[in-house]
C-alpha cells in the first residue's frame, strides 16, 4: 500500500513543481536568483512545519473512520477537478497548459516594471514565496492526506507514521527530479507531459478517495485493497469514453456550423 502512496504522492508533486519552478525561473531569470531563492527557502521552511504539526495531530487525534470519511471526499472532489480539466484538453475543448507560454508572459510583466537588479527585491522573494507555497500547499495537502489514511489503516503505534513518510519521499523525490531537470535546462519543462500527469493523478485521486470514503461507512470492499486497482480501472475506462464522446460532439458541432456557413 505503501508503494502505491509514494507514487501517487510524487506525481502530484510534480505537477505542482513544475508550476511552481515556472514562477521561481521567472523570478530568478527577469530580477535575480538571489531573491528567488530566499522566497523559495522561506515557502519551504513553511510548508515542512505544516505538514510535520498538522500530519502528526491527524494522524494521532481523529477518529479512523472519520478520516478515512472526510479524506476520501475531499480527494474525490479534488480528483476529479483535476480529471476535468484534463478531459477537457484531452477532447480539445479547453487549451493545453503551456509552461512557456506562461514564463514568457510572466518574464514580460516583470520586465515591464523594469525590476531587472542585483539587491534583494521584496517583491521578487514575495512572488516566489507565494507561488511555491501555494502549489506547495496542494503537495502538501496530499502528502497529509495519503499519508494519514496510510497510517490509519495499518496502525499508529506499531507502525509509526510510515504512510506520512511514503507520502513525503514522493513528494520530495518529484521536488528534487523537477529542480534537477530545471537546473540542467535552464527553460520551462516544456517537455514534461503535464496533462497526462494531471490525468493520471486525477485517476489515483478519484480511486483512492472513493475506496476510503466507502470505508470510512464501515462498508468492506471485495478483494480487500486489490479493489483499488479495480477502481482505478472503471474510472479510467469511465474517462476514455466521456474524452470519446466529448471529441464527437466537437466534430458535430464543428460539421454543423460548416454546413451552415455553406448554406
Amino acid at each position: 500500500m505503501e508503494w502505491a502512496i509514494a507514487v501517487a504522492a510524487f506525481l502530484a508533486s510534480a505537477v505542482e513543481f513544475v508550476e511552481a519552478f515556472t514562477i521561481v525561473l521567472v523570478v530568478g531569470v527577469t530580477i535575480n536568483w538571489r531573491s528567488a531563492l530566499i522566497g523559495t527557502l522561506a515557502a519551504a521552511a513553511s510548508l515542512a512545519v505544516i505538514v510535520a504539526i498538522f500530519g502528526t495531530a491527524l494522524v494521532r487525534y481523529v477518529p479512523i473512520d472519520v478520516l478515512r470519511l472526510v479524506v476520501g471526499i475531499i480527494l474525490v472532489l479534488f480528483g476529479l477537478k483535476w480529471l476535468k480539466k484534463a478531459i477537457l484538453r484531452y477532447s480539445g475543448l479547453k487549451a493545453l497548459h503551456d509552461e512557456e507560454a506562461i514564463f514568457e508572459e510572466n518574464m514580460a510583466e516583470l520586465r515591464a516594471r523594469g525590476e531587472v537588479t542585483t539587491k534583494l527585491q521584496p517583491y521578487a522573494v514575495l512572488l516566489a514565496f507565494k507561488s511555491v507555497l501555494l502549489e506547495g500547499l496542494e503537495v502538501a495537502f496530499i502528502v497529509i492526506t495519503f499519508g494519514s489514511n496510510a497510517a490509519s489503516r495499518t496502525c499508529v503505534t506499531q507502525c509509526g507514521l510510515g504512510g506520512i513518510g511514503s507520502a513525503t519521499i514522493g513528494a520530495i523525490v518529484a521536488g528534487l527530479l523537477v529542480i534537477l531537470v530545471g537546473a540542467l535546462a535552464r527553460a520551462p519543462l516544456k517537455q514534461v507531459p503535464e496533462n497526462t500527469l494531471k490525468f493520471i493523478v486525477g485517476i489515483m485521486l478519484t480511486t483512492f478517495g472513493t475506496f476510503w470514503a466507502v470505508e470510512g461507512f464501515h462498508v468492506e470492499w471485495p478483494f480487500s485493497d486489490a479493489f483499488i486497482l479495480i477502481l482505478a480501472a472503471i474510472y479510467l475506462l469511465a474517462s476514455f469514453a466521456l474524452i470519446n464522446w466529448l471529441k464527437g460532439q466537437k466534430r458535430a458541432i464543428s460539421a454543423q456550423a460548416g454546413a451552415q456557413k455553406v448554406a
